[in-house]
């Protein structure tokens, strides 16, 4: 009896193993085929939705089976490709699925309805089983981060041009809070994900985190804060310091606009003094002294150039999202005089203080 006993749960797990697999298999499929079913469903009912939709096959052609890689997000790599009418463009090919195919649902939804010099042209798109691609119109200067931080082969900009390019950005931002039929909330402003063309007119791309909202609607609501480390507005993480709302892209904007005048991190735990670790509170404290920051040799105007986006992006990361400028305002600050400005109060909120440390770093 003991032999037959021992031979019956070994012949029940080889039996049912089988079984378990392809219950398994099913719910995947069913999982898959519902995302799918999602995706397909979007698309066909946004009828006002005009890109092109390529096969897969026609995907691999334009990239040359994706020879060359220009880059990778959060999202998925992105790839250079050759139109079929000679033009040069960007594919991006999404990464494994989540949330239902939300991510693709959200870019498509927010970029493919809307058209505007500051922001990045959605050409077409690919969905085919579990292939998912997006393509864009081609940046040749590729993204922003190049140029505000130091990298080798890159021949820095000006500051004058760097002002150039804040402007456009912060024209884009407008376009997608005031500008759009819905209001548009971007949630990951941030230099890589501003491309520039070939006269370095800045686009804002990677739709991934948007969200929509009726263009009435002053207050949003999120589950869960989103973005990246050093540019995620303070009341994603605490509810307290208020409601969330398109001044979140504003806190990210003002982040950014610092970054492109000082050419450097926001926040570098390197520096030697620790009054220096949260650069925009160091950078107001010299400029109520009346002192200049050092940024090595530099002409009246390009300091002039820098107080104002210093100045403007200071009011932009206030931490009560009350306190900071709209878009509008911002691009107003940026056309005036720089006597015109008035300095905002401290920005009080250190990166240590909010505990943000732990935050996974998604600067992809």
């Amino acid at each position: 009896m003991y032999s037959y006993a021992g031979l019956i749960l070994p012949a029940r797990l080889i039996m049912g193993a089988p079984f378990v697999s392809a219950f398994l298999i099913y719910k995947w499929r069913k999982r898959n085929i519902s995302m799918y079913s999602t995706i397909e469903d979007f698309l066909k009912s946004d009828n006002n939705f005009v890109p092109i939709r390529y096969s897969y096959s026609d995907i691999k052609k334009m990239s040359f089976k994706f020879n060359e890689k220009l880059g990778e997000g959060g999202f998925g790599s992105v790839y250079k490709a050759k139109l079929r009418s000679g033009r040069f463009a960007a594919i991006k090919m999404l990464g494994k699925p989540q949330s239902n195919g939300q991510e693709f649902i959200s870019e498509v939804a927010t970029i493919g309805r809307i058209h505007h010099v500051n922001v990045v042209q959605l050409i077409g798109y690919c969905v085919e089983g579990s292939k998912r691609a997006l393509v864009y119109e081609f940046m040749p200067n590729g993204s922003l981060d190049k140029y505000v931080f130091s990298k080798e082969g890159r021949v820095p900009l000006n500051l004058e041009k760097m002002h150039d390019i804040s402007l456009g950005v912060a024209r884009g931002i407008e376009y997608l809070h005031q500008g759009c039929d819905v209001q548009i909330l971007h949630f990951d402003i941030k230099p890589h994900n501003i491309l520039l063309d070939e006269n370095f007119i800045p686009k804002i791309s990677d739709f991934g985190l948007a969200k929509l909202y009726p263009t009435e609607n002053s207050i949003v609501s999120l589950t869960a804060a989103r973005g990246t480390l050093g540019y995620i507005a303070p009341e994603l993480f605490y509810k307290s310091i208020g409601k969330i709302s398109y001044k979140a892209d504003v806190y990210s904007f003002g982040m950014l606009l610092m970054e492109m005048a000082s050419r450097r991190k926001n926040l570098n735990p390197s520096v030697e003094h620790d009054s220096q670790i949260y650069f925009p509170s160091w950078v107001y404290d010299q400029y109520s002294e009346g002192k200049d920051f050092e940024t090595g040799a530099m002409s009246e105007e390009e300091k002039t150039i820098m107080k104002k986006m210093v100045i403007t992006a200071l009011w932009c990361i206030q931490m009560t999202p009350s306190d900071r400028p709209s878009m509008k305002k911002v691009i107003e600050m940026l056309e005036e005089d720089v006597e015109c400005l008035q300095m905002p109060p401290k920005p009080l909120l250190y990166p240590r203080e909010m505990s943000i440390c732990e935050v996974p770093d998604n600067t992809n």
